[in-house]
């Protein structure tokens, strides 16, 4: 499991006075993949237009490069802004397979100042039902102390 109080020390150490997105994007990206073996991809998708996502900064293998916010799991938290927790992918109502391996799966809404969507974070895992209330409330805490002045 995470130690989330030492990887939250980590980014904030990593992250502390940086204001570009994709170089904090791919910090984070790194930290997080790094900071669990539930993790098999993690990164994020990036608001590049109107209801239009692209690949960000990841680590794992290929992701998919573009996502609209009508489709998926990362559509899904871009367009109601709230966490998507998925237990089982293949449960899903318009999953998109970017990889085969993945079996479950967590994206979080990324916003920076004003409420401003910026994008998603995405963690995939090759484990079926691998994330909790626990990571999702923990992720979010860390997304929102890097991105709130960007």
């Amino acid at each position: 499991m995470t130690d989330y109080d030492a990887l939250h020390a980590r980014i904030r150490s990593l992250t502390h006075g940086e204001t570009d997105e994709v170089a904090l994007m791919a910090t984070l990206a790194c930290e997080i993949h790094h900071a669990d073996d539930r993790f098999d991809w993690t990164g994020f998708y990036r608001v590049t237009a109107p209801e239009l996502l692209k690949i960000g900064p990841y680590q794992g293998g290929h992701g998919c490069l573009v996502i609209p916010f009508s489709r998926g799991v990362c559509g899904a938290a871009a367009r109601t802004g709230q966490v998507q927790l998925v237990p089982d992918v293949d449960a899903f109502p318009g999953h998109i397979a970017c990889a085969s391996s993945t079996r479950s799966e967590i994206v979080l809404p990324v916003r920076g100042r004003s409420g401003r969507l910026i994008g998603v974070l995405d963690i995939d895992s090759d484990q079926p039902d691998a994330f909790t209330e626990g990571d999702a409330t923990r992720l979010a805490a860390i997304l929102e102390e890097v991105f709130k002045d960007v």
